[in-house]
């Protein structure tokens, strides 16, 4: 169901690309806009990487407000369709709200040294060398999986699992679901298991086996800590991001379809 949300201070974050970029001028002229700091709710034009980047910003700013995508990029499952012809003001007060919960990932490298980043696509463990990774698999304090042999394995959120995850072969979410897929990448060993679903309020204990002998590096989205030791992954509390859709939006059914196509 659609919100009338009565926004009128709109700021607009624009990418570097042409299309995003053609698109702002346009867009300059049919509204006034004001900075971020004044803003009820922002204006993302891009692609889905746009989209992320904008809300980690806000994630590390402090400043988190409604984001509205235009698509200005390729694949934009997390954006809306552009439609030059309609006023956009229109569209984002008409527009539903959908909450996303970023991943907490605190990790300890072989030294003893404690990092910690956050995620909105996915945390990811990727093996350092042509060694396979060794993984022990904690899912609240108890273990599931004594040892994964593989390449790695990923924790993705519903937003991000049409990316990584997907092309490891996980499952699809969907963004109101509240829920996190479990996905190996490339297991060898169990060779049968293929990840799992479980509730956005687990916490996902990773820690690695010979670990100074098959290294392994944590990926949180764009950040990366190598030679991890372990890695504890769980939602971020009392941090949701919100994305604005138009009602009706096709995500749904994009969702849906992209589990048949062959």
């Amino acid at each position: 169901m659609s919100d009338r949300h009565g926004f009128t201070r709109l700021a607009l974050a624009i990418s570097d690309t042409a299309r995003a970029q053609e698109t702002a001028a346009a867009l300059r002229e049919a509204h006034d806009w004001v900075s971020e700091d004044e803003a009820e709710a922002v204006v993302a034009l891009g692609g889905d990487g746009f989209m992320l980047q904008t809300l980690h910003r806000m994630l590390e700013g402090g400043a988190v407000k409604p984001v509205y995508g235009v698509n200005r990029g390729t694949m934009g499952f997390l954006m809306n369709k552009h439609r030059p012809s309609s006023k956009l003001i229109d569209r984002i007060n008409r527009s539903r709200r959908i909450a996303i919960s970023p991943l907490q990932m605190k990790a300890t490298t072989q030294d003893g040294t404690s990092h910690s980043a956050c995620a909105i696509n996915e945390v990811s463990l990727l093996r350092e060398t042509r060694q396979t990774a060794k993984i022990e698999v904690q899912v609240d304090e108890k273990v599931r999986i004594k040892e994964l042999v593989a390449d790695g394995i990923l924790v993705a959120t519903p937003a991000g699992s049409t990316a990584y995850n997907l092309s490891a072969n996980g499952p699809i979410l969907p963004l109101e679901s509240q829920l996190l897929a479990l996905t190996p990448i490339s297991a060898f060993r169990p060779r049968r298991w293929r990840g799992a679903i479980l509730p956005d309020r687990a916490r996902i204990t990773l820690r690695i086996n010979e670990h100074d002998k098959r290294p392994v590096a944590a990926v949180a989205d764009q950040q990366e800590i190598r030679d991890v030791a372990e890695v504890q992954i769980e939602r971020l509390r009392d941090t949701d991001l919100t994305l604005l859709f138009d009602p009706g939006h096709s995500l749904d059914e994009r969702i849906v379809s992209e589990q048949f196509m062959f």
